[in-house]
């Protein structure tokens, strides 16, 4: 009988190579269990992480000094229209003048001045309201009116900027509106120049419409404080909306969009230079007015040359209402000085 072949041993691997493959199996468990918990908590998408939180000092470098600007808001809806749809029909004049003082190192200082402050130019026997100094002089006849009125020294203000009422909407809206806090109801209606107030009182996010219609408003019994209250709110609201880091990566771009209703003698670097300091305390702004004496009606035999030069119309007694214009005076126990340097 035949016998059968013995069947050949299997080879029993070595110690080194049992762990070799040990590792390599437990390899593929750990390679296969990262790609099970992978499906369950995906790695997150790093274009959705939530940007680096900006401040105002990321805007620019600050001035290392003070500087004192001249906002000037026109009665025009677009700088270059040749009639401004408002009254007194004709080029444009100043409906809003706001001096600004930006402090790197202190709050941002606004005063308001009041287009309907009466003033005389060389050479001139009648009174002007400050208002329509831009429609004769442009901004450095302004500059040097409200220069003269405030006390500032010769040099300043130093820089101006002119915005139009469609550069004022344009700028709220595209920050998506902005809250502010009217101080009463508001209704107003002006066939002559298309205008139309409609606000309530409280605070409540406005569009760009609704913002103009609170800076142009004026209280009957009250009409020249009540519009000081109200730009200074308008421009309250604005500083605090531009300072929210969420808003500040849109200044730039608002800076250049908004170029064809503002000029200015400020280059877009030194706008966003003072924007970063102007930005850095917005709750800490401080606002300031000039006191107007009380309006009165002129004697019948005044006239126009009876009253001071420009650089003594601080001392004026009273207002003076002429050919329908209503011209105004600073209040003669107004401070002086009337916007002080220090924050």
């Amino acid at each position: 009988m035949a016998q059968r072949p013995t069947p050949a041993k299997k080879p029993v691997p070595s110690r080194r190579k049992r762990v070799a493959l040990r590792l390599g199996a437990a390899g593929l468990g750990l390679v296969g269990g990262l790609a099970l918990l992978s499906q369950i908590w995906p790695e997150a998408d790093r274009s959705q992480e939530a940007p680096k939180t900006l401040t105002a000092a990321d805007l620019a470098k600050a001035p290392t000094r003070s500087i004192t600007v001249l906002v000037i808001g026109v009665d025009s809806d677009r700088l270059r229209d040749p009639l401004n749809g408002a009254a007194p029909l004709g080029p444009a004049n100043n409906d809003a003048l706001l001096l600004l003082r930006i402090n790197p190192s202190g709050p941002l200082q606004a005063l308001t001045v009041p287009t309907s402050l009466a003033v005389q130019l060389p050479g001139q026997r009648a009174l002007q309201p400050l208002g329509r100094l831009y429609r004769i002089g442009g901004p450095a006849l302004t500059a040097d009116a409200v220069r003269e009125l405030v006390g500032l020294p010769s040099e300043q203000p130093e820089r101006y900027v002119v915005i139009s009422r469609a550069g004022l909407r344009e700028l709220v809206d595209g920050l998506g509106g902005v809250n502010a806090n009217p101080a009463m109801e508001m209704r107003y209606r002006d066939k002559r120049q298309n205008l139309a107030i409609k606000l309530d009182g409280g605070l409540q996010k406005l569009q760009g419409r609704q913002i103009e219609q609170l800076a142009r408003f004026r209280d009957p019994l009250h009409p020249d404080d009540s519009r000081q209250d109200n730009q200074q709110e308008v421009a309250r609201s604005l500083l605090r909306e531009l300072a929210i880091p969420e808003q500040l990566g849109r200044v730039p771009g608002l800076v250049r969009n908004l170029q064809g209703q503002v000029t200015t003698n400020l280059s877009e670097a030194e706008i966003l230079s003072l924007l970063a300091a102007g930005l850095a305390q917005p709750d800490s702004v401080q606002f300031s007015s000039i006191p107007l004496a009380p309006l009165t009606s002129p004697p019948l035999n005044s006239s126009a040359v009876q009253n001071p030069p420009l650089n003594n119309t601080k001392q004026r007694p009273g207002g003076l209402a002429t050919k329908g214009t209503p011209l105004r005076h600073i209040a003669s126990d107004a401070p002086s000085p009337l916007w002080p340097t220090n924050p």
